[in-house]
């Protein structure tokens, strides 16, 4: 019974980590395809613009 009280923790432990990688992943992906993403808003801003 001692060793309960450590257990209970740990599942929240893993959530944490789980929350911090899939925000690592998210970064990483934004930092990757954020020029492609803005070059492609401004080729559709600059062609409405000219309708």
């Amino acid at each position: 019974m001692v060793f309960a009280k450590k257990e209970m923790g740990q599942g929240l432990v893993e959530y944490a980590f789980i929350l911090v990688l899939v925000a690592i992943v998210v970064l990483v992906a934004l930092l990757l395809l954020g020029p492609v993403i803005g070059n492609t808003f401004s080729m559709i801003n600059s062609s409405l613009s000219r309708v």
